[in-house]
């Protein structure tokens, strides 16, 4: 802390203390989250280290910039971030009875992006309330406070039930699911966008039962599947919903004061049944947004990327398509392992050696057999005995002296050949050889490994 002068108190809560700052050698104004008892108290260092781990690996302009990190005398742990000025409780409580349409949806807009970098990453926010969303001068959105953040993954689906603010929590947080995912944070912006319209929390429950009444008052039951949680839940032994006489709907609340795709658009956010609530990414698309100019520019980009990964599959496809056959590509031996790809590429260099070398001279006999047919045939025959007397005669005389050549060497024929098939089978061999060495070395390898 010697390099940052203290200018005063940003906010305080439980785990500690926010300070304005100002960093000595930069002048640059930060904001420094001072934690206390961090060594004694488990719940704040997992915090800590929840919060350290998940900003390093988020890096979004609309999220806010975890500077660096130190620990001083008695344990005590500082986080040092980028300053902004206000956040949007504050914003909200200089204008009681909200905001202007085109400011909440440029500030929905902006924290949806941040949403989706989380969601992109599988890390759920769990805490979205205006506390934690920060404002700058220029009307920029920054999400901040990733103390109770999780990450969706195969080793940590069991999640702590007891995380956002009440008048935020989506019903399969209220009924302590242990199992839940990025849609809670959906209803938590859906929650948002209505107080924001009107300066008020849309259920602003006293207590978890409450908090589940004005949910149902509002939107209609509970599923079943939340119904048999509920009885089965000892939280709520013995306790029953009183009877809604008279329900009010999201319309009626909002009538003059949202649009219909703004209505439509809360309704996607606010399903009861949260496979069937709107996406990050669906949610980004929606009508709602359709006359923001930042909203088309970002989703021309989002669909340029998507293009981009599809045209990455397709050519991954062709790629795969395009390869040999896995029967060439592949030579087998008695073992189950595969042998590399270059020895199955020179074996199939060697067969299309071969297969020429077979048309070759099959192409050169076919040619000698209609050459030795044609003048063998008798009208041709004459026509040469007319041309040339005694052609026949000198034909006999020379096909009784190549025989003579052809019986002297037969012998260094027959040898020459023997020697080309020794050769074939040696070079055969030491494919086979080769192969069998590879499967062998690498079975001795996945035993050791074992």
């Amino acid at each position: 802390m010697n390099k940052y002068e203290v200018l005063g108190v940003v906010g305080e809560g439980a785990y500690g203390v926010v300070l304005k700052c100002k960093n000595k050698e930069t002048n640059e104004i930060v904001a420094i989250k001072k934690f206390k008892e961090t060594e004694e108290n488990e719940i704040v260092k997992k915090s800590i280290q929840r919060e350290v781990k998940v900003l390093r690996l988020l890096r979004h302009a609309n999220i806010v910039e975890l500077k660096e990190a130190f620990k001083r005398q008695k344990g005590r742990i500082y986080l040092v971030f980028e300053y902004v000025e206000r956040n949007l409780l504050e914003v909200l409580e200089a204008s009681p009875s909200g905001l202007e349409p085109l400011y909440i949806k440029r500030i929905i807009f902006q924290l949806l992006k941040a949403i989706y970098c989380c969601h992109q990453n599988d890390i759920v926010h769990r805490d979205i309330k205006p506390e934690n969303l920060l404002i700058s001068s220029n009307h920029q959105l920054k999400l901040c406070d990733f103390g109770f953040a999780r990450s969706l993954t195969a080793s940590t689906q069991d999640l702590t039930d007891y995380v956002a603010t009440r008048w935020y929590r989506a019903p399969e947080l209220l009924l302590s699911y242990s199992i839940y995912d990025k849609g809670v944070d959906m209803w938590a912006i859906g929650c948002l966008l209505c107080e924001l319209t009107d300066g008020n929390p849309l259920f602003p429950g006293e207590n978890e039962m409450d908090q589940l009444y004005l949910i149902q008052k509002m939107l209609g039951p509970l599923t079943q599947s939340q119904q048999e949680t509920f009885s089965k839940n000892p939280r709520f032994l013995g306790m029953k919903f009183p009877e809604i006489s008279k329900p009010e709907t999201l319309e009626q609340r909002y009538l003059c004061k949202l649009p219909k795709k703004a209505i439509n658009f809360v309704k996607g956010l606010l399903k009861m049944e949260p496979a069937e609530r709107l996406t990050c990414k669906q949610a980004l698309r929606h009508q709602y947004f359709e006359d923001l100019p930042e909203a088309v520019e970002f989703m021309r980009e989002l669909e340029m990327q998507n293009d981009q990964e599809k045209r990455q599959v397709s050519a991954g496809v062709h790629r795969t398509a395009a390869s040999p056959n896995t029967q060439q590509n592949v030579i087998r031996t008695k073992t189950s392992f595969k042998v590399p790809n270059y020895l199955g590429n020179q074996l199939n260099m060697q067969n299309t050696a071969y297969n020429y070398n077979i048309q070759g001279q099959q192409q050169e006999k076919d040619g000698k057999q209609m050459k030795k047919a044609v003048i063998n045939h008798p009208k041709i025959q004459q026509s040469i005995e007319k041309l040339v007397p005694g052609f026949k005669e000198q034909k006999l005389n020379m096909n009784s002296d190549t025989n003579k050549m052809k019986a002297s060497g037969q012998s260094q024929f027959s040898q020459q050949q023997l020697q080309m098939q020794q050769s074939i089978k040696i070079q055969n061999l030491n494919i086979i050889y080769n192969s069998n060495t590879y499967n062998q070395f690498q079975k001795k390898g996945a035993l050791t490994k074992k």
